[in-house]
């Protein structure tokens, strides 16, 4: 899958996050544009791999997680959604619980629960100062940006050299 990735947008443009997920950068493009990409994308990984994928597509990657939750989890998508304006991204907010949203754990979903934050969109409209003094500082204030459309988590560079330690007998 990642191979095929590679291929289709560029060696330098593909961020491996885990064994089964990758972020893209993709040049601007307007909306037609995109759900073209995402579905030739699409069409094209399964085409090659045999594997079903679903595909989101947002200008964060916090936001790319929630479009890509969607696109599994509504039948309607046919496994692609784009966020590609405020209505649709405020939409896909409202229908994202807080706990699942990438990088808020368990501890803090249940605080904001209690809280009576209980969608992504409830903590997008959050103030800075709040989200400061409750989700843990810079941390959480990247993640309100991010929430807005505003990219802060950037993407890794494909040749950097990973550092490991290991321990063996």
């Amino acid at each position: 899958v990642m191979d095929t990735l590679r291929h289709l947008v560029g060696d330098l443009q593909v961020e491996v996050y885990s064994v089964d997920e990758a972020f893209l950068h993709l040049p601007p493009l307007d909306s037609a544009e995109l759900h073209a990409m995402a579905q030739t994308l699409k069409e094209t990984v399964e085409s090659w791999t045999g594997i079903k994928v679903s595909i989101g597509i947002a200008p964060t990657k916090v936001l790319c997680k929630v479009a890509n939750r969607l696109a599994k989890k509504n039948p309607g998508s046919l496994g692609i959604m784009v966020l590609d304006n405020e209505t649709n991204t405020e939409a896909a907010l409202h229908q994202t619980e807080t706990g699942d949203i990438w990088g808020i754990g368990h501890r803090y979903a249940e605080k904001l629960r209690d809280l009576g934050i209980v969608t992504a969109y409830i903590l997008s409209t959050m103030p800075p100062e709040w989200v400061r003094k409750n989700l843990g500082g810079v941390v959480g204030q990247r993640l309100l940006k991010e929430l807005k459309g505003e990219p802060c988590i950037t993407m890794k560079d494909p040749l950097e050299k990973k550092q490991m330690i290991g321990t063996s007998r």
